[in-house]
């Protein structure tokens, strides 16, 4: 019978330090990790290292979700863990009520097509998810101008492998 696919685990605060490194050195936005309205869990090998991560931010009307930090290591690269944290992502805003995914992604777009996601408009992202910390971020350096945004219906609720 084969193992089981190991499950994310919620992100506490003991466990930030560590995923900011993971993030890090995938090239992955860092800022407000430890805000409270950032939802983020962590995949583990086993040897306990971080190996993926995934999460998402809501706007204000909680119906929109900004999914972050959705990143696997290079060893399980191609392997499908990183779509199904991605998927785990999205079930969860769903879940909570969300019912439209945005990202932004400058160089992952074929990973997130393949997921659903189409190109968007990157004014109305930053419209519906105003006051997330990715979005204030990136207002506030002036990268917001050169992101790539992307967006996916999460109705009908996305299943989870």
């Amino acid at each position: 019978m084969p193992l089981a696919e190991p499950t994310p685990v919620r992100v506490g605060p003991d466990d930030v330090d560590e995923v900011h490194a993971f993030l890090s050195a995938c090239d992955l936005t860092v800022a407000g990790l430890s805000d409270p309205g950032v939802r983020l869990w962590a995949l583990r090998g086993q040897g306990g290292a971080v190996v993926g991560t995934t999460g998402y931010e809501t706007g204000p009307d909680g119906r929109h979700a900004l999914l972050r930090s959705v990143a696997v290591g290079p060893a399980l690269r191609g392997s499908g863990r990183g779509a199904a944290l991605a998927r785990f992502a999205m079930a969860e805003a769903t879940a909570g009520g969300a019912r439209r995914a945005w990202l932004f992604s400058r160089r992952s777009g074929p990973f997130w097509q393949g997921l659903g996601f189409a190109p968007a408009d990157r004014a109305e992202l930053a419209t519906v998810l105003a006051g997330t910390t990715q979005v204030e971020l990136f207002r506030a350096t002036g990268q917001l101008g050169d992101e790539v945004a992307w967006s996916r219906l999460l109705v009908p609720p996305v299943p989870v492998p």
